[in-house]
């Protein structure tokens, strides 16, 4: 449900259709093609006035295109809302909307769904990004060129300044994103994108996410429908004061990543836009062959470990019992992904890609444990059934995870030992018949 918006300003631009003059919100400054910045806010009262005021002076002294500014508070309990009204009475260009839902995909969704602007975009309020960024990014859009843009604070180009954790997280999150995904774009999480409207417009249905994964699924979608996405280098200074809960938001992408693939293997997930001329995309070389035997192989130790987990908790506290159980299914679930999902037998490396097939298994325990930690803290004295889904949900987040650790490193093709020569292969093969000669296939 949302509120009627409040604060527009006027101008006139030519339809493309009619070729007559219509009536459009927009600055004064610019002319010819309308631009419209969604700014999404939950709970911003400290930040709100001050970021809309820069934003509007920087968009009104440079810029050279029409523009819109709109506030989109999503379901905000303190005074962002009051703020955002008050700045769309006073400034020209800038109008607010009010949502009763959370989440920055769902305030997109909603403001970009019904704009009538050429080229829409988003920014995040506390303006990390440099603003002289901002016509480079929309520039390939307007003249047409491109259908997306972003900004990168992983390219060569780019200056950021941000702390250790987040620094990490990023460039993980979307490591994974390419390794298990294809994505030929290098930041997906950058508050600072832009795009055609009609094209926009078109992806906005097939798109799932209303929250943090929603530009990434955005950009996969596209991707995946063969249209170009511009990437921009930018200056990016990290807001000690952001509300991101990077953890959770890092749990809930890795939940996201695993709802796209599994989209992408049962056909489900398509662009309904015309292609751009150039190769279709597809899966990463050799997953379509992998994923499965995983989900087979992901199945039936998570079955074992659930089973070992009853029987242990027979003699032992629900911590020891998901330790001990975890630990043998995840040994067994290493040495089974080793020779049927990436295809390396013999007992070459066998023992460093168990110790590094651990990581998998900290991973794991970490999950679950904290888990079952939550379950009681929740409701004290909880029932088996209550752990046991525990442990599975803790599960199904770590499974997307080893994955993309098998085929990116355990098992990735540079890793895996060669045969020393003919004899050798055909006498004590490191890698199964199938697969000789095909390294390439795990990349």
């Amino acid at each position: 449900m949302s509120h009627p918006v409040t604060g527009t300003a006027t101008g006139s631009v030519t339809d493309p259709v009619a070729d007559a003059p219509v009536p459009r919100p927009g600055g004064t400054r610019g002319q010819g093609r309308l631009v419209e910045v969604v700014v999404p806010v939950h709970n911003e009262e400290r930040a709100l006035a001050a970021s809309v005021e820069r934003l509007h002076a920087y968009l009104d002294g440079t810029f050279p295109y029409r523009f819109r500014i709109t506030v989109a508070d999503n379901a905000s309990t303190d005074g962002t809302w009051p703020i955002a009204e008050r700045l769309a009475a006073r400034l020209p260009a800038v109008r607010a909307v009010r949502l009763e839902g959370k989440g920055r995909g769902r305030a997109l969704r909603h403001v970009w769904g019904a704009s009538d602007a050429d080229v829409v975009a988003y920014m995040d309020v506390d303006l990390s990004t440099d603003l002289d960024a901002f016509l480079p990014l929309v520039a390939p859009l307007i003249s047409g060129h491109s259908d997306l843009a972003i900004g990168s604070r992983l390219t060569r180009g780019s200056a950021v300044v941000r702390g250790p954790r987040r620094e990490v997280v990023s460039r993980c999150y979307n490591l994974l994103l390419r390794a298990a995904l294809a994505a030929r774009f290098t930041d997906a999480q950058c508050g600072f994108k832009a795009a055609r409207t009609e094209i926009v417009q078109a992806l906005l249905p097939a798109v799932e996410d209303e929250e943090w994964f929603f530009d990434t699924e955005l950009l996969l979608l596209a991707q995946r429908g063969g249209l170009r996405i511009h990437e921009v280098p930018v200056d990016w200074v990290d807001d000690p004061d952001s509300r991101v809960d990077v953890l959770r938001t890092a749990r809930d992408d890795l939940l996201g990543m695993a709802r796209v693939a599994r989209r992408i293997l049962t056909g489900a997930f398509r662009a309904p836009v015309r292609r751009r001329p150039g190769p279709p995309a597809a899966l990463p070389a050799g997953m379509a062959r992998q994923l499965p035997a995983f989900a087979v192989i992901g199945a039936v130790s998570t079955l074992a470990q659930l089973a070992l987990f009853v029987l242990l908790r027979l003699v032992t506290g629900p911590l020891w019992a998901n330790a001990l159980s975890l630990a043998v299914a995840t040994a067994a679930n290493t040495a089974a992904n080793r020779r049927f999902t990436f295809g390396v037998t013999g007992t070459r490396r066998a023992l460093r890609h168990q110790l590094e097939g651990g990581l998998a298994f900290l991973l794991g325990l970490a999950l679950s444990t904290g888990g079952l930690a939550l379950a009681h803290a929740a409701a004290p004295g909880a029932s088996r059934t209550v752990e046991i889904a525990a442990v599975v949900t803790a599960n199904a987040a770590a499974t997307l995870v080893r994955f993309l650790l098998m085929r990116a490193w355990i098992f990735h093709p540079r890793r895996l030992p060669e045969p020393d020569s003919d004899s050798d292969s055909a006498t004590s093969p490191d890698l199964h018949p199938s697969h000789t000669g095909k390294r390439e296939d795990i990349r």
